[in-house]
């Protein structure tokens, strides 16, 4: 008895998803039918960075849903645009010419998309400067606007190498860590420990041993004993159960440095156009720290 409801549940479960695969493609055919397809579309928040740097703003169809919370620092203007998220039926009714997805965010979505016809560019993801150029030069070719690109890398270039003047104008690289809303930190191989190393400083979470994101560890944060904390996520992050650094006490000798500064979370939410911002903000702190010592 048992085993024939599970075959009929089987049967059911397989019927229903032949079915929502079998509108998905009607909607698919429908939408080609409906609309031509025209601008860019940009479904993730790292994406958005990206297009906005590349793309004319009348070329944009549609930025992520994020460019209306705290944590984009997308234009004004985007909030009036249409938005896009990692969903078919979404960006089949948007009907772009391309669709941006950011590292690891494409997954099926984009495959439905290929097989339909649509094109479709993912991101590759970034640690570092050279990340960011990769997937600025990549992008171009995939939008065809290579005749800005080597503009924004050379923008790029010239913003790192005046951070390079100012390093060698100091009389000493301060120690800086970083501490995010959860807790957590950034160690050697991350886009925090790339700003940081642009902007003249020491990541003493890296000096320490760590690699990579680290998780919340508030005896690690009690051994802390740095020139300046980088926070971000405080303020413009999205609100979590999981920010232990805004609730546990442990924290506060961080949160409460006199040399803190912090990063709008909008400038790296992943390793992108706007990292050399962040490592712009941070050079700043490390002039003012210098100035007090």
């Amino acid at each position: 008895m048992s085993s024939a409801i599970t075959r009929r549940a089987a049967g059911f479960i397989s019927a229903c998803v032949s079915a929502t695969a079998s509108l998905a493609f009607a909607g698919i055919a429908q939408a080609q039918e409906a609309a031509p397809e025209n601008g860019v579309a940009s479904a993730s928040l790292c994406a958005d960075a990206y297009v906005l740097a590349l793309v004319d703003d009348d070329t944009i169809t549609a930025l992520s849903w994020q460019v209306d919370q705290p944590v984009s620092s997308a234009p004004p203007w985007s909030r009036s645009r249409p938005k896009a998220w990692p969903d078919a039926a979404r960006i089949l009714a948007l009907s772009p010419a391309i669709s941006v997805f950011g590292s690891g965010e494409g997954g099926r979505t984009a495959r439905l998309l290929d097989r339909a016809g649509y094109r479709t560019f993912e991101l590759a993801w970034a640690d570092d400067f050279d990340g960011v150029r990769d997937n600025l030069r990549a992008l171009a070719a995939a939008v065809q606007t290579d005749h800005r690109v080597d503009e924004v890398i050379a923008d790029l270039d010239q913003r790192l190498a005046a951070l390079a003047g100012r390093t060698a104008a100091r009389s000493r690289a301060p120690r800086i860590a970083y501490l995010s809303v959860s807790g957590g930190s950034a160690g050697d191989g991350t886009y925090v420990d790339a700003a940081i190393a642009a902007a003249g400083g020491i990541n003493a979470v890296a000096e320490q041993g760590a690699t990579g994101w680290t998780r919340s560890d508030p005896e690690f944060a009690l051994r802390l004993d740095v020139d300046i904390v980088l926070t971000s996520f405080f303020i413009d992050g999205y609100a979590s159960t999981f920010n232990r650094a805004s609730r546990h006490r442990v924290y506060r000798h961080l949160l409460e440095h006199p040399a803190r500064a912090d990063i709008p979370a909008g400038l790296w939410p992943c390793a992108g156009p706007r990292l050399i911002d962040a490592a712009e903000i941070i050079a700043d702190a490390i002039d003012t720290w210098e100035r007090s010592q």
